[in-house]
């Protein structure tokens, strides 16, 4: 009897090696991340305002590190074997906000915890971040921002932002290509109006 019961939990030893030596051969998904920005197109705009960028609110889905495809409208997909670095939030928040430094045009920029005296929000939902295959592989980029007076609460003004870039063929990178250059344009038209606006 206690040998029989040995030999299974030898079996059972056995087979639990076998499964993780499996999974410790499983080729680990290519990681991709978003350039970072160019100083924008401002012309002679300034303004001495800090702002505040919180993290972009998404919907489930863009709140991950999946890089998003749709086949249809109507159906989700990520893209195989692919991530991005981090969560898509948090990179577009880090990204946005070396766009805003990197203008010179700013009296600061920062994030949540920082402990600046804000003058505005940057607060931005996203609404597209995505690899559109109708009517052709399309990289789609939409954001919705408004500007919020941090001492008044009121809302200056509030638009929303879409590029869309072609993809020039099927390869993982070509799709992050082209997501990249479609949140760079509208990274840059963002900051641009932000800063004229306030």
């Amino acid at each position: 009897m206690a040998r029989n019961a040995a030999a299974r939990w030898s079996g059972l030893v056995v087979a639990a090696l076998a499964l993780s030596a499996c999974a410790s051969l499983k080729t680990p998904p290519a990681t991709f991340e978003l350039s970072p920005p160019r100083a924008a197109a401002v012309g002679s705009a300034s303004t001495r305002a800090q702002i505040l960028l919180p993290e972009p609110t998404a919907t489930r889905t863009l709140d991950s590190q999946q890089i998003v495809v749709k086949p249809t409208p109507q159906t989700i997909e990520g893209l195989a074997d692919s991530q991005w670095s981090d969560r898509l939030p948090r990179l577009v928040q880090l990204r946005l906000l070396q766009a805003f430094q990197n203008t010179g045009r700013i009296g600061a920029a920062g994030v949540p915890g920082q402990g600046l005296a804000i003058d505005y929000q940057v607060v931005t939902e996203l609404r597209r971040f995505e690899i559109a295959f109708q009517p052709s592989a399309t990289a789609v980029v939409e954001i919705s921002v408004k500007a919020l007076n941090d001492r008044t609460g009121v809302v200056r003004g509030s638009r929303v932002f879409q590029a869309a870039v072609p993809v020039a063929n099927g390869d993982p990178s070509a799709y992050v290509t082209s997501l990249d250059a479609a949140f760079s344009q509208v990274a840059d038209e963002i900051v641009g109006w932000m800063i004229r606006l306030i």
